[in-house]
C-alpha cells in the first residue's frame, strides 16, 4: 500500500511538471557541447532549496537523466559530444547524420535512452539494496583489474588497428599520469609548467579531443557541415522502432552494462558507454560497419549511459557513495534538504525516497515526447545554421565548459592544447576514442594499483591480493576472454575463407 501511495504521489500535477521542466531544461544543456551533466545538475540545483525533498529530488533526477540524452544531439549532428558519457555516440552517429539520417540517429537515440533509463530506474526501485551490496565488495584490486578490462576494449575501439589503439591509449594514460599523482600527492610529467600541476583535467581533455579537431575541419573545409538530399523526414519514428526491435539483445544488453558500471562508484557513463559500444561491435555479424554509421553501435551507447543514471543512484542513496560527479552534486542537494542517505533511508524517510524513484520512471518516460520534439528542432536548425555562425558558436561553448569547471584559465589552455594534439594525431590515423579510454582508466587504475600494493605489502599476501579475490578473478577471466575473441574471431574467418575457396572433392 505503501508504495502505491508514493507512486500516486509522484503522479501528482506538480511533480509531472516539475519532471516535465527537468528533463526539457536538462536536454537543453546537455545538448551544448562542453556543458556536462554534472554542470546541468549544478547551474539548477539551487532552484529546488526551497522545494519539497521528493519534488526536488524528482526535478534533479530529471534533469540529470535528461542532460545524459540531450548529449546526444551535439553527438549526432556535429560529433562533438555534448557530455562525456556521450562519447561513444559520435562514433555512429556522426556517420549516419552524413549519409542524411540524422534524424532517424535522433529517434533511435531517444528510444534507447528511454530504455535503458528504465532498466536503470526500475534496478534502482527493485534492486537497490543487493546491488549496493555488490559494490561494497569491490575493493582497490577489483577497481584496478576493471580498468585493465576497460583498456582490453582498445581493440573495438581503434578502428581495426591494433597497433595504433595501443599507441593510443598509451598517450591517454601518460597524460592522466601528469601533476600530482593520486596516491601520494608527488608532481611529474609537468615540464616545469604551472598550468600542469593540477594535471590535465578529463572534461577539458575531452572537449579538445572531440570539438577543436571537428572545428578546424569545418574551417578547413568548403563543404556544408550536413549536405542533406531532399527534405527532412519528420521523426522516422517506425523505422526507429524497427530498428530497435532488431536490435533488441543489443538494447537489454548494454542497458544491463549501463545499470551495473552505474552502481560502481566513480565509473560513471564514459565508461559504460564504451564497455556496451564494444560489446556490441563483438557481438554483431556485421562488425566491420560500426564506426560507418551503424545504429546498433548509437543503441549501445545511448541505452548504457542511461542505465547508469538509476544505477548510480544506487551508491549514493543507500551508502551515501556517489556514483557519479552528477550524483555528488544530487547527494549535496540532498544534505541541504535534509535528507540523511544510508541504510536507514528506506525505513526513515521511505515515502521521499519511494516517491523520487517513482519520479525518476516518470521522468524517463517523458524523455521520450520532450526528446523527440526538441531532437526534431535541433536537427532542422543545426542543417540551416551556416558554418559561419556554427563554428564560433561551438568555439565559445569549448571555451565556456572548459572554464566552467573549476572556473579557471588553465583548464581553456590545456583544452586547446589537447585539441590540437588530438588533431595532429588524427592527420596519422589515431583515434581519439582510445586516447580518452587511457585517460579515463588511468587514475582508477593507478589508485586501485597503489592502493592494493599497499594492503598486500603490509599484510605480507601481496600475490592473494591481486590473484585471490574470487571477484578479481572473474574480471581477470573476462579480460582474457575479451583479448582472445579478436583473435579467434579472425582464425575462424581465415578458416571460412579457406574452405570456401578449397575446390571440393
Amino acid at each position: 500500500m505503501q508504495l502505491f501511495d508514493t507512486f500516486l504521489a509522484a503522479l501528482s500535477w506538480q511533480n509531472l511538471l516539475l519532471a516535465f521542466i527537468g528533463v526539457a531544461a536538462g536536454t537543453a544543456i546537455g545538448a551544448l557541447p562542453g556543458l556536462t551533466a554534472t554542470m546541468a545538475v549544478a547551474v539548477l540545483v539551487p532552484f529546488t532549496f526551497t522545494m519539497e525533498p521528493a519534488p526536488a529530488l524528482i526535478m534533479l533526477g530529471a534533469i540529470y537523466t535528461g542532460a545524459i540524452y540531450g548529449g546526444a544531439y551535439s553527438a549526432i549532428l556535429l560529433n562533438t559530444p555534448g557530455t562525456p558519457s556521450a562519447v561513444a555516440t559520435t562514433f555512429d552517429g556522426y556517420p549516419m547524420a552524413k549519409r542524411g539520417d540524422g534524424d532517424l540517429a535522433i529517434t533511435v537515440s531517444c528510444i534507447a535512452s528511454v530504455f535503458g533509463g528504465l532498466v536503470g530506474a526500475l534496478a534502482l526501485l527493485l534492486l537497490a539494496p543487493p546491488l549496493a551490496e555488490v559494490a561494497l565488495a569491490f575493493g582497490p584490486i577489483e577497481y584496478f583489474w576493471l580498468a585493465i578490462l576497460g583498456l582490453t576494449l582498445v581493440a573495438a575501439l581503434s578502428g581495426g588497428d591494433w597497433v595504433k589503439g595501443l599507441v593510443g591509449a598509451c598517450i591517454g594514460l601518460m597524460m592522466s599520469m601528469m601533476g600530482s599523482a593520486v596516491i601520494g600527492g608527488d608532481i611529474r610529467y609537468t615540464m616545469d609548467s604551472t598550468i600542469l600541476l593540477s594535471g590535465i583535467g578529463v572534461i577539458p581533455a575531452l572537449i579538445g579531443l572531440f570539438c577543436i579537431p571537428v572545428l578546424i575541419d569545418l574551417v578547413a573545409t568548403k563543404e556544408e557541415h550536413l549536405r542533406i538530399e531532399g527534405k527532412v523526414a519528420s521523426y522516422r519514428l517506425g523505422e526507429a522502432i524497427r530498428l530497435s526491435l532488431a536490435n533488441k539483445l543489443n538494447l537489454a544488453r548494454s542497458s544491463v552494462i549501463g545499470t551495473v558500471i552505474g552502481v560502481l562508484p566513480g565509473a560513471g557513463g564514459s565508461i559504460a558507454a564504451l564497455i556496451a559500444y564494444s560489446e556490441a561491435r563483438r557481438a554483431s555479424k556485421s562488425a566491420e560497419t560500426f564506426g560507418h554509421g551503424n545504429p546498433g553501435g548509437l543503441i549501445a551507447s545511448e541505452s548504457s549511459n542511461n542505465a547508469t543514471v538509476g544505477g548510480g543512484f544506487i551508491p549514493t542513496l543507500v551508502l551515501g557513495i556517489p556514483g557519479t560527479p552528477a550524483d555528488a552534486v544530487v547527494l549535496g542537494a540532498l544534505l541541504v534538504q535534509g535528507v540523511k542517505t544510508g541504510p536507514s533511508l528506506f525505513t526513515e524517510q521511505s515515502d521521499i525516497v519511494y516517491t523520487f524513484m517513482f519520479g525518476l520512471l516518470i521522468a524517463t518516460v517523458l524523455m521520450l515526447p520532450v526528446g523527440l520534439v526538441l531532437g526534431r528542432y535541433a536537427y532542422s536548425s543545426i542543417i540551416a545554421v551556416p558554418k559561419a555562425i556554427l563554428v564560433p558558436a561551438i568555439a565559445l561553448l569549448t571555451v565556456i565548459g572548459s572554464y566552467a569547471i573549476h572556473g579557471n584559465v588553465d583548464d581553456v589552455i590545456v583544452m586547446f592544447g589537447v585539441g590540437i594534439v588530438g588533431w595532429v594525431l588524427g592527420r596519422f590515423g589515431y583515434s581519439a576514442a582510445p586516447i580518452v579510454l587511457g585517460l579515463i582508466l588511468g587514475p582508477l587504475a593507478e589508485q586501485g594499483f597503489v592502493q592494493a600494493w599497499m594492503i598486500g605489502s603490509a599484510s605480507d599476501n601481496l600475490l592473494g591480493m591481486f590473484f585471490g579475490r574470487p571477484i578479481s578473478i572473474a574480471i581477470i577471466v573476462i579480460a582474457v576472454l575479451t583479448l582472445m575473441y579478436p583473435v579467434i574471431a579472425r582464425r575462424k574467418e581465415k578458416r571460412k575463407l579457406r574452405d570456401a575457396i578449397t575446390p571440393q572433392e
